[in-house]
Formats: structure tokens, sequence, C-alpha cells
């Protein structure tokens, strides 16, 4: 069974468009969460995907692309601790380590 690779990616975007660009992220297919944040950046998004190859065409293909982001800074997660991510990751039937 495959891996789930979660990425968290920063974004930056002008203040006034925070909404709206937050909006436009989640509705990428391998976006599950969009957090708007205080600090350096303005949102936060959670990309989940099965390959890293994937991240190449969601993170600069579409998310990077989105009208409003001017910057992101992209994290790749190593493990996942959250009993909460691991309940939902059960819940759709991954094979998570």
């Amino acid at each position: 069974m495959a891996a789930v690779i979660t990425a968290i990616v920063l974004v930056k975007t002008a203040v006034d468009r925070v909404g709206e660009v937050a909006e436009a992220i989640a509705e990428l297919p391998s976006v599950t969460e969009v957090y708007s944040v205080t600090g350096e950046f303005d949102l936060v998004a959670i990309v989940r995907v099965r390959a890293h190859d994937e991240l190449a065409h969601v993170i600069p293909g579409q998310l990077n692309k989105v009208d409003g982001v001017s910057a992101t800074e992209t994290h790749i997660a190593f493990r996942t601790y959250s009993r909460h991510d691991l309940e939902s990751a059960f819940s759709l039937g991954l094979d998570v380590p």
C-alpha cells in the first residue's frame, strides 16, 4: 500500500486577498487544509500526495500559480505524530507506518 507524503506549504499573499487566495488554494485536489496564520507568512496549506513527483505538479504547477500567491516555502513531513491524522488516514484505508 502506498504511503502518503505530506507537504506543509507556507504562502505569502496580499493582506486584502488572504481569504480569496485561501479559498482558491483549498479547491486544489491535493490540498487537504488551508489555515490563515500570523507571522511572516499569511497562509499554511497542507498538501497530501502519494508520490514525491506529484509535489512538483501540485506546488509549482498549481498552488504557486493561484492568482495572488506572491511566495511560498515548502516543508516535507518525515513522520506524522498526530493521532487525528493517523485516525483520518486509517478511515481512508491508507497503510500508515
